[in-house]
């Protein structure tokens, strides 16, 4: 009897799910191996910062399918393991629990780990990051006894935590060498219609100060800013970045560069292995450059589509990427893709924390997020996928409506 085909598929997260599931509905019959370091299977890591947090949302609530799920289908967890070596010659995955798996195909679908500053006390008790479920069991139970928390990091991440820790009756201090909340990602517009959400919730925000260090007696009691500020506080929370998971690949002699390079199929630059979500530094065909996304939604849909690639149907993965994020009662919808703008236009109403800004190439649209205008979504969608060239003051304008607009400019 000839040997069953074997993909492995190293991260139980949101791509290495998403791709096991691809794998079998392409017809895909060898053995499937999902293999994840934490020792849980996959789940909604974005609710973690959010519902889980507040304890709006318990762990079973998070798994997104049950282990009959996994049976059914015939996709084997290996859980609790981590992969420390990778022979591409060989085809083989050594665990660090010492077991050694054959594959015919393999996804590297690791994602990225938290960055954590070496600056003094950092290592202290009540010092959290955020990125697994453990990770946010640990800072649930320490916010429950918490009266004031610190933040270092006004990113996603760091804003989401503190809505959360609002939200549970925390006093809450940002911190960040930003000019204000996601600066980076959203521009200084919309960032500053963030800053004053925040504000209006009670969040003290230290922008453009960094914490040098954190001091206590084995656990957390003050953050010492860089403008010599003493923050008191139970809590600290830092959210200053991620770095991709690729040391695994490099050390294997694959191609990286700031993540795994892969091409517009996930492929990499050894025979039959593939990357996908987070860890991967990919090239999007329309845009004709690589793109390095770690948000939910591409990890998921790069995971099934490179799923697809392994079993036989490859397709080009050229999506329009998007993010959201909720905090306290607003909902912020992003689609675009992450590079530079040299303008940004405003509609709406800041001050009722209800507006879309759209960001500007040369006249054209590259990327739009909406903040509690959930009616713009389709349509900010097809004037960034068409590019659209479109008059600032017609995109400002209340009047005017963006249905029609797209529809014309996008050729429909």
């Amino acid at each position: 009897m000839a040997r069953r085909p074997v993909s492995v598929l190293l991260g139980a997260g949101v791509a290495g799910h998403f791709a096991a599931d691809a794998l079998r509905q392409a017809g895909f019959d060898g053995q499937v191996l999902l293999i994840g370091a934490e020792p849980v299977r996959p789940y909604d890591r974005p609710s973690l910062s959010k519902g889980f947090l507040q304890g709006q949302k318990e762990a079973d609530a998070l798994f997104f399918r049950p282990e009959a799920f996994y049976r059914e289908r015939d996709i084997e967890l290996l859980l609790g393991r981590r992969a420390v070596a990778l022979d591409v010659a060989a085809r083989r995955v050594a665990l660090d629990s010492g077991e050694s798996v054959r594959y015919d195909k393999l996804l590297i679908a690791t994602g990225a780990g938290p960055i954590r500053p070496r600056l003094p006390g950092f290592d202290l008790s009540g010092v959290h990051v955020l990125r697994s479920l453990a990770d946010a069991t640990a800072l649930r139970e320490d916010l429950a006894a918490a009266e004031r928390v610190v933040i270092v990091g006004a990113g996603f991440i760091g804003c989401e935590v503190a809505a959360s820790a609002r939200a549970l009756g925390r006093a809450v201090t940002l911190v960040d060498l930003l000019t204000a909340p996601m600066g980076h990602v959203l521009g200084d517009e919309l960032a500053a219609v963030y800053a004053e959400l925040h504000r209006a919730h009670g969040v003290d925000l230290r922008m453009g100060r960094r914490v040098v260090e954190l001091r206590g007696q084995g656990r957390v009691e003050e953050a010492v800013l860089d403008d010599g500020t003493r923050l008191v506080c139970d809590v600290v929370v830092v959210g200053v970045g991620v770095r991709p998971e690729a040391g695994l690949a490099a050390d294997a002699g694959l191609a990286v560069d700031r993540g795994i390079l892969v091409d517009e199929h996930g492929a990499t630059s050894a025979l039959d292995v593939y990357a996908a979500g987070d860890v991967a530094y990919w090239w999007h065909p329309t845009l004709g450059r690589r793109l390095m996304v770690e948000h939910f939604d591409h990890a998921g849909m790069q995971g099934a589509a490179v799923g697809r690639a392994m079993a036989g149907q490859p397709e080009s993965y050229a999506p329009v990427p998007s993010f959201w994020t909720d905090q306290y009662d607003t909902t912020l919808q992003y689609y675009g893709y992450p590079i530079g703008w040299d303008q940004v236009v405003l509609r709406g109403e800041p001050s009722a924390f209800a507006v879309s800004a759209f960001y500007l190439v040369g006249g054209r649209v590259v990327a739009a997020a909406m903040l509690n205008r959930p009616k713009e979504h389709r349509a900010a969608r097809r004037l960034v996928a068409a590019r659209a060239a479109v008059e600032p003051a017609v995109l400002a304008d209340p009047d005017t409506d963006l249905r029609a607009l797209a529809k014309q400019l996008a050729g429909e």
